[in-house]
């Protein structure tokens, strides 16, 4: 697949980051995806405008009054660089209410230094007064005259969003493209990432290459497994780093979100001891929200099986009790350390991989389809019924389904559930998330094919 390009809202704190953030994914851009889980001071949203997906990320998850023994422009520093680090194009927002401010001049030269597509983006100019003065006060920061815009009111988002599309790539050529399968090892630290990374090296198991990754810390490592070829996406080196940079929550979703964008399949590593913590469930819908298959690995399985007798299928209920919008997710146990079970993980993945490109005869699911809807038919809100004229199956990897039907407004979410649940009963899929589209299609246009 090819993975979208990276956006990063920088500014100093109070200029009104979140405010457009919020703005841009609430009313100017439609979600790819939205799914439960993610918690709502979500750092980042898969997003589309006039047919460009990137990733909109939000620095707001730092607030620099929190950080000990440091000054908030030190912190700014931080965030802004860590930030700007892992985009392909940056948006700088200043205040232009309160005029250019010191801290204004330490983004401006952090941001430089990277070298990246910058839009300014001069934020609250409600006042006719202050939209007249804002080219003269911001131009002097060296990124052109600035665009106004209201976070507040969403005045000129619209300008700022082309602004954005013209300065990002295309999107970039995955791993599909060179003929690997991608994996990214994603899981807070300390759950053993990288005795993880270096016990699948190790086993039984060759390693062809080591070359640089996209980021310019990352380090993607190349072996095979039987006649495949696999890439492994490592965010082992997330802890270090995130010592040094501070903002450790922001940081270690900046890069699980770099990463995840890259992958094909995702491997959520959980401490067996803790089971799933909200951070997991953050790191869950990032995963399922980029539309990447997804497998979760319960570590240090020797430690938690010495704390009392429960059987895997007792663990896996309560872990997907814990995830219920990824319970088709295959749930393996094992101990890195030790590499007890290790060889559990690649053949569930090479599954996964398999499921991604699954695909469906038309005959064979409009039959499935059709038996469905008609034991159990749509809800009929308002006295009209949802009626389902064709399905199909146009794209894979991960695979999309499309309803031809009467009304896309009649679907309701607890029936687009059931006709998910109908595709996952009757067709291998597990591990992969699925995308249903509903399109109005009438009974006269059907006839007429």
């Amino acid at each position: 697949m090819l993975r979208p390009p990276t956006v990063a809202i920088v500014g100093r704190p109070n200029v009104g980051k979140s405010a457009l953030f919020n703005r841009l994914i609430g009313r100017r851009l439609a979600i790819v995806e939205d799914t439960p889980g993610v918690t709502r001071d979500r750092l980042y949203a898969l997003a589309e405008w006039r047919n460009r997906i990137f990733t909109l990320v939000d620095t707001a998850g730092l607030d620099p009054q929190l950080e000990h023994g440091d000054s908030i422009a030190t912190a700014t520093q931080r965030q802004a660089e860590a930030a700007a680090r892992e985009a392909d194009a940056i948006v700088f927002v200043v205040d232009a209410s309160d005029g250019l401010h010191p801290i204004d001049q330490d983004v401006a030269s952090i941001v430089r230094r990277t070298r990246r597509p910058v839009v300014l983006v001069a934020n609250k100019t409600e006042s006719p007064s202050v939209a007249a003065g804002v080219a003269g006060e911001f131009s002097r920061l060296g990124f052109g005259e600035p665009l106004s815009v209201s976070a507040i009111h969403g005045e000129g988002t619209g300008d700022l969003l082309d602004a954005i599309t013209e300065r990002i790539p295309v999107e970039l050529p995955g791993a599909a493209e060179r003929g690997e399968l991608a994996l990214a090892l994603v899981g807070q630290p300390n759950v053993g990432k990288s005795s993880l990374l270096n016990a699948m090296l190790n086993e039984e198991r060759t390693v062809v290459s080591e070359i640089p990754g996209t980021t310019r810390d990352a380090i993607d490592t190349i072996f095979n497994f039987h006649e495949h070829t696999i890439r492994l996406i490592d965010t082992a080196g997330v802890r270090k780093r995130v010592r040094a940079h501070g903002a450790l929550e922001y940081y270690s979703a900046l890069r699980s979100l770099h990463a995840i964008a890259r992958c094909d399949i995702a491997i959520l590593l959980i401490d067996a001891m803790q089971g799933i913590l909200g951070q997991d469930r953050r790191l869950a819908g990032m995963i399922l929200e980029e539309r990447k298959g997804l497998v979760v690995v319960a570590n240090k399985w020797d430690l938690a099986r010495e704390q009392g007798e429960y059987s895997q299928a007792e663990l896996i209920s309560v872990i997907h009790e814990q995830i219920p919008f990824a319970t088709f997710a295959p749930v393996t146990f094992l101990s890195a350390k030790t590499k007890r079970r290790l060889g559990s993980l690649m053949p569930i993945v090479m599954r996964v991989a398999a499921n991604l490109d699954r695909r469906i005869p038309t005959a064979q699911l409009n039959s499935i389809i059709r038996d469905a809807t008609l034991a159990h038919p749509a809800p009929a809100p308002g006295g009209r019924t949802f009626k389902i004229f064709f399905c199909s199956q146009p794209a894979v990897h991960p695979p999309l389904f499309v309803f031809h039907c009467n009304d896309p407004q009649l679907v309701q979410s607890s029936y687009k559930r059931f006709l998910e649940n109908t595709i996952r009963a009757n067709f291998d899929f597990e591990g992969v998330p699925l995308s249903l589209e509903f399109r109005e299609r009438s009974r006269v246009e059907l006839d007429e094919r």
